[in-house]
């Protein structure tokens, strides 16, 4: 049987979503709204807000409806992991019906490209998190920054 690539890209996108909330659900609660040492940028819970915000915006963009924004100077913990995995299973749902014709509207080239898009944000915030964690005095524990490497475990999670 060959391989279906519409359901490798969904999955990817599955396991992505679960390294994002494994991160944070693993952070240390001094650290979630700890100010930046020099009171510019984002909090560490302000981060995980704008990660879901954005899957908001293209989930209207794309003519859907997109969850309740969180704000991110008030945001909990649980309420992000809470508002993630909503926005990331309606995104989902939004990209598996994209699939079949390749397009995501408003979005170019293409769905494949989009997912790139949607795993190299969450990337690159989750590599700010770490950071601010550590600047700020709580590292992320060497096991969980491991552990967001491990997609075949963070698979079996889902």
């Amino acid at each position: 049987m060959p391989y279906d690539l519409s359901e490798g890209l969904l999955s990817a996108f599955a396991i992505c979503d679960r390294i994002t909330r494994y991160l944070v659900e693993n952070l240390s609660d001094e650290v979630w709204q700890q100010k930046t040492p020099d009171g510019k940028g984002r909090t560490c819970g302000a981060i995980a807000a704008h990660i879901h915000n954005v899957r908001g915006m293209w989930l209207k963009a794309i003519g859907g409806k997109g969850p309740e924004k969180l704000e991110p100077s008030t945001v909990t913990r649980n309420e992000a992991i809470k508002a993630l995995q909503e926005s990331h299973d309606a995104l989902a749902a939004v990209l598996k019906k994209s699939l079949a014709t390749g397009q995501v509207k408003g979005f170019k080239p293409d769905v494949a490209s989009f997912f790139g898009y949607l795993v190299a944000h969450e990337s690159h915030h989750r590599g700010q998190i770490s950071m601010l964690a550590r600047t700020l005095g709580h590292p992320i524990p060497k096991q969980v920054q491991f552990g967001m490497w491990e997609w075949g475990t963070r698979a079996k999670e889902l």
